[in-house]
């Protein structure tokens, strides 16, 4: 191990000092380094190259689990254990989740509906509750909304819509769009918090119009909303976090890019059993 590691820091610290401080010859350093690897450094190093496509293609944010679980899927023979110890030897980490500060507007409405919901997040079939959003991404340009609706069963995001403006069109454009592409049932769940864009009179009648049930949160309680608010902590950790868009239309693209080419159809969500969303949800609709 004494022997990897210098190997692995050859270019931030001298061979002289490392071997002074880890107490190890030059000449045994050189033996190690010349000898032949054997069948087990081989697979590691196989390994390693597999885990390194699954890190950026996960946009760094998969943790050992979800590498190992990736890795399985495509008929890697490998164990989790394994995984970690070859991620920490080559230096691989998640992108750290920073803690989600939770956005609560100055403008709220008199509630006008019953919490239905009530912080029961799982249920069997699609189209049976949908729980919607809006949050802000910065760029220098100014800041640019996203509204979201996600569908419970399958956790993927079924409405998005994005504006300049945080009004009752960007959450309506989300809607529609949910509505256009997943014909609900009437009946079907709406759950938000009692901002005042969801309870508008427009929003309100577009809801009634498909038959949807208005759901709402208590007041400045976001667990009561929590699917959504992890969603734009995901999405803020693994595609805004340290960036900074030079203009909306860049983090536009961005934000679309993520949602609709790797959140919903790639990433392994650990309540899903480590399935995508996607994949959960055409199960689903075809059962």
């Amino acid at each position: 191990m004494k022997y990897d590691f210098m190997r692995r820091h050859a270019d931030q610290f001298s061979l002289t000092g490392m071997c002074r401080t880890l107490s190890v010859s030059r000449s045994g350093y050189y033996a190690w380094h010349h000898r032949e690897p054997s069948t087990h450094q081989r697979e590691d190093l196989a390994l390693a190259g597999h885990v390194r496509r699954i890190h950026a293609a996960s946009r760094e944010a998969y943790g050992a689990r979800k590498v190992w679980k990736a890795l399985v899927a495509e008929g890697i023979p490998c164990g989790r254990h394994r995984v970690a110890r070859v991620r920490c030897e080559h230096g691989i980490e998640a992108r750290r989740r920073r803690r989600f500060k939770v956005t609560h507007y100055a403008r709220r409405h008199k509630r006008i509906a019953p919490d239905m919901v009530r912080r029961q997040f799982h249920v069997d079939r699609p189209n049976q509750c949908w729980v919607g959003d809006v949050t802000f991404i910065g760029t220098r340009a100014g800041w640019l909304y996203l509204a979201v609706l996600i569908d419970l069963c399958s956790r993927k995001v079924v409405g998005w819509a994005l504006s300049d403006r945080n009004d009752e069109p960007l959450v309506s454009a989300a809607l529609r769009m949910a509505i256009t592409h997943r014909q609900p049932p009437a009946g079907l769940i709406h759950h938000t918090d009692r901002g005042v864009l969801y309870s508008s009179g427009n929003y309100r009648r577009l809801m009634a119009a498909h038959g949807l049930m208005a759901s709402m949160s208590r007041h400045g309680d976001c667990y009561d909303n929590a699917c959504a608010e992890s969603f734009f902590s995901t999405l803020k950790n693994e595609l805004t976090h340290g960036q900074a868009f030079a203009t909306r239309e860049a983090a536009r693209i961005a934000i679309v890019s993520y949602i609709e080419g790797f959140y919903n159809r790639k990433r392994l969500h650990q309540t899903l059993g480590y399935r995508t969303p996607a994949s959960v949800d055409d199960a689903a609709m075809s059962a």
